[in-house]
């Protein structure tokens, strides 16, 4: 059984943090899942960490399903939530709960994150009535990167502070699960953590949070181009792997690989008929 949405709210209850990581493909979400992470979020992070991308608006409805489906194969227990891309669901409700029932029902997700508070209130409730449980997310909203000017601290003032607040409120009221608070004070990080009944997943966030999430290729120490001061790096395997892959590159060059350890013999008999063909 995967972890539902019931049991994080559970561990907000029992003062219990828990751990997010973003996962893009089999092989990581399995790794993932095997050292206890609950809940994976395919994120439109895949956008710059897989596909190459300036930011995360170019990513599609197809990316987003064609990703999340080989992190379900690669798990069993684990939660997974799927991000919504830009403009999946900024226009009318039908349709964003037509992309929403997509990713649960063709991508496997267990449930669905999308970025924005109060103007995103009515298509939150519609998903819930649908039976798609669904993450909000406030803060820095990527998607909203060109309107924002850049990846900048929100809520420092306070009617700002103040909005966001709002925001979680009504994100609670509408049915969403869970919220994931990106680049936000840790004060007011805080205060939202403590006035809402539903767990707050930080990022960028400080220690108050209920729960905590990174991307994957951050923490290892693989993705390279830009580094968050909220990062933390548990690896540089961006160096582990350059090393291997000049050894190969070096040993094929040379002629040390593939010896007879690595290749594949036959009956001499066999082989001489090949040669004479």
């Amino acid at each position: 059984m995967r972890t539902a949405i019931h049991q994080f709210k559970e561990m907000k209850a029992r003062g219990e943090r828990f751990p997010v990581l973003t996962a893009y493909d089999y092989t990581s979400a399995k790794l993932v899942e095997q050292v206890g992470v609950p809940l994976i979020l395919v994120g439109d992070s895949l956008g710059q960490v897989v596909l190459g991308y300036e930011s995360t608006i170019p990513v599609t409805t197809e990316d987003m399903l064609h990703h999340c489906r080989a992190v379900v194969r690669g798990t069993k227990k684990a939660h997974i939530a799927v991000d919504m891309p830009f403009m999946s669901y900024h226009a009318e409700w039908p349709e964003a709960v037509r992309n929403a029932g997509r990713l649960i029902k063709e991508g496997g997700a267990n449930s669905v994150k999308l970025e924005g508070g109060r103007d995103l209130e009515r298509a939150v409730r519609r998903m819930v009535l649908a039976g798609i449980p669904v993450m909000g997310h406030i803060g820095l909203t990527p998607q909203s990167l060109n309107q924002l000017g850049g990846y900048r601290v929100q809520g420092r003032t306070p009617e700002a502070a103040a909005s966001l607040l709002q925001d979680a409120l009504a994100l609670e009221a509408a049915g969403a699960y869970a919220i994931v608070l990106e680049l936000v004070p840790a004060p007011l990080a805080k205060a939202i953590t403590e006035r809402l009944s539903i767990p707050t997943i930080g990022i960028g966030a400080g220690p108050h949070c209920d729960g905590q999430v990174q991307v994957f290729h951050d923490i290892l120490g693989l993705f390279e181009d830009f580094v968050p001061k909220h990062m933390r790096r548990y690896a540089t395997l961006a160096d582990g792997v350059r090393e291997a892959v000049g050894r190969y590159a070096a040993d094929v060059k040379e002629g040390r690989f593939p010896t007879a350890a690595e290749s594949y013999d036959m009956e001499e008999a066999l082989a001489e008929i090949a040669r004479r063909s």
